[in-house]
């Protein structure tokens, strides 16, 4: 059977949200832009979209700015801000486990002037906060840290770190890269402090080439991309209307009986993660103690000692289970994880550690067939080793 424990790198495509985007691409098909009836319908569209997803947020419709993914929206969110307060300061404080969508183009600012500190973790993934408030400074412009890792599943409590930044400096902007996170939690940014936040589409069920960036009114932020003036100038370029649509639709669907969701995939995880501790000697999993609520419901960070993670992805591939031994988007670099090293894990388990990740459509049957899979191919590998 096809067993696909990798929702964290991508999720499928919803039927209703396919159904959405061809709709779009075929029927409706009209530019936003255009005076025409054809271009009012789909700027029409790209309104009743931007509504719904403003309210998953609790937030205003325009504070929504539609992206091409999260890559986009940290990008834009980052650069953006840093180019807005530039007279301010060049001070921007990050973690040191952030996704590459977020350090990359930290290091090009900092390559172009700007400081950058990055804040340390404990063993669980989360932000010392001491580390942190030590690094806040009178010309420190900007604060980045993600709600959710997408490696290790540890989930920073955004609210209380916002707070405490803002009571050292209150003229800091606060960027979450919740990429990991929507979807999966509830989030309502004004309650927790958050004046930008990244969302991608293709990890909850929506288009890949999808995403969008909640900016905070009144929020210094500059555009990135110009030509046409789309998006009230902020985002240039012919909007995406089947991807939009596709993305509310996404959007609408994941928060619908959403508790349920959330509680099947945090079931899934506990099960699944019993099973590999107990039955395969040398099977751990990082970030998590005693309760495995303590990190996000659809990631799992296992590491097995002994055995190549890669070796076993590719072992796991031939029949028919799809894991990751990291970031997807790093596949194409492989190396030691930045995040392992970062939570402190063992060197000789910074190569033996492979993420499971699932979703709300994640069955039991599936991941039963994953643990037995597992326990065949463990100490096959393990015996390849000691020769």
């Amino acid at each position: 059977m096809e067993c696909y424990l990798d929702n964290a790198a991508t999720t499928r495509t919803a039927k209703e949200v396919a159904d959405e985007v061809m709709k779009m691409m075929t029927i409706d098909f009209g530019n936003p832009s255009s005076l025409h009836t054809k271009g009012f319908e789909a700027e029409q569209y790209v309104k009743a979209a931007r509504k719904t997803i403003a309210d998953t947020l609790s937030v205003k419709d325009s504070e929504i700015l539609f992206t091409s993914g999260g890559t986009e929206s940290n990008n834009m969110a980052l650069i953006g801000t840093a180019l807005a307060k530039k007279r301010m300061g060049k001070h921007i404080i990050t973690t040191s486990f952030e996704h590459a969508s977020v350090t990359s183009p930290l290091l090009f600012l900092e390559e172009n002037g700007y400081e950058i500190s990055f804040c340390p973790v404990d063993a669980m993934g989360h932000v010392k906060e001491d580390k942190l408030l030590d690094m806040v400074r009178p010309d420190t412009i900007l604060v980045s840290i993600m709600y959710v890792n997408n490696e290790v599943g540890a989930v920073q409590d955004i609210k209380r770190l916002s707070r405490l930044v803002k009571e050292k400096n209150p003229d800091i902007t606060f960027h979450s890269d919740c990429i990991q996170s929507y979807g999966k939690y509830v989030i309502k940014p004004k309650e927790e402090g958050i004046d930008l936040l990244s969302v991608s589409g293709h990890k909850i069920n929506g288009p890949k080439g999808t995403g969008f960036l909640y900016i905070k009114s009144g929020s210094k932020i500059k555009p990135i991309i110009y030509g046409g003036g789309q998006q009230k100038g902020m985002r240039s370029g012919t909007d995406n209307v089947p991807g939009i649509v596709g993305l509310a639709k996404a959007a609408q669907l994941v928060y619908e009986n959403h508790s349920e969701k959330v509680a099947k995939m945090y079931e899934i995880k506990e099960h699944f993660a019993k099973r590999l501790t107990s039955e395969i000697e040398g099977a751990s999993v990082n970030c998590v103690t005693q309760d495995i609520r303590e990190c996000a419901p659809h990631v799992l960070s296992v590491s097995i000692e002994g055995v190549r993670a890669e070796v076993l992805l590719h072992s796991l591939e031939e029949k028919e289970v799809y894991v990751s031994s990291g970031s997807a988007c790093s596949s194409n670099h492989p190396g030691t994880s930045g995040t392992l090293v970062a939570i402190g894990l063992d060197k000789k388990l910074l190569d033996s550690t492979v993420r499971f990740s699932f979703s709300f459509q994640t069955t039991m049957e599936e991941v039963d067939y994953a643990v037995e899979a597992v326990k065949e191919i463990v100490p096959k590998l393990r015996r390849h080793v000691r020769r």
